[in-house]
């Protein structure tokens, strides 16, 4: 089984960065995707960016440009740089990870909060 850490949220103005951390520990070997997900109040948990273990990247179509996801294999850690952050960007942010062999497990969250 895999544990999921993240960290790195907090508040910031409009047009600011944040960057995000997804530290995996446990079978990380037997991972095949990671991504992240934010959930907004009253709102459905919606994907923002995955990459697969041959590091092949998606994002939604509302952070292309803005962000980028990333992993250090070395560290068992999977980031997402945000930029130009919108107060729509505003909600809990939670890491996702899947395997073939295990299903699939996610972080507790950190809240992401943009101010205008």
């Amino acid at each position: 089984q895999v544990q999921l850490v993240e960290s790195g949220g907090g508040l910031v103005q409009a047009g600011g960065s944040l960057r995000l951390s997804c530290a995996a520990s446990g079978s990380i070997f037997r991972i095949n995707v990671m991504g992240w997900y934010h959930q907004a109040p009253g709102k459905q948990r919606e994907l923002v960016a995955l990459i697969t273990s041959g590091e092949s990247t998606k994002y939604a179509d509302s952070v292309k440009g803005r962000f980028i996801i990333s992993r250090d294999n070395a560290k068992n850690t999977v980031y997402l740089q945000m930029n130009s952050l919108k107060p729509e960007d505003t909600a809990v942010y939670y890491c996702q990870a899947i395997s073939a062999d295990w299903g699939t497990v996610w972080g507790q969250g950190t809240q992401v909060t943009v101010s205008s």
